[in-house]
């Protein structure tokens, strides 16, 4: 038996958070996530793992996303990072100006919204980003 394999059945795995019997939130196989954190690597791979979820489900749940452009995509992810895609589906007026290829209201739309009150430079960036087709 590997070191690896013992660590494995002694500590057990949780891909969620949970408290230990030392009352430290962990993760995964042990990691103290209280003590330890994560690395800027590990950040880094949760990040990319992140944004790949999100991208495949707007392309499964959002026909429009596919047909827009690489900087309007982006703007949907970075929405749908921040609110959980089912949170940005409920923009129906931004999504309906999407099907229609209106940039300029799907912009307004989503400036129009509690959302674009409670992240502020975030959404201004994001629907320059949606109205103009660019970084």
């Amino acid at each position: 038996m590997s070191l690896i394999e013992q660590l494995k059945r002694h500590e057990g795995r949780s891909l969620k958070p949970y408290k230990c019997t030392a009352n430290k939130t962990t993760i995964g196989y042990g990691r103290n996530l209280d003590g330890n954190g994560i690395s800027l690597e590990e950040a880094e791979i949760m990040l990319i793992n992140d944004i790949r979820e999100v991208e495949s489900e707007l392309s499964r749940k959002l026909m429009a996303f596919i047909s827009l452009s690489k900087p309007r995509q982006d703007a949907l992810v970075n929405m749908g990072f921040n609110l959980g895609v089912a949170g940005l589906l409920k923009f129906n007026n931004m999504i309906e100006a999407l099907n229609h290829a209106d940039y300029e209201r799907a912009a307004r739309e989503m400036l129009n919204s509690k959302w674009a009150k409670q992240v502020g430079k975030r959404a201004d960036d994001l629907a320059r980003q949606m109205k103009e087709g660019t970084y």
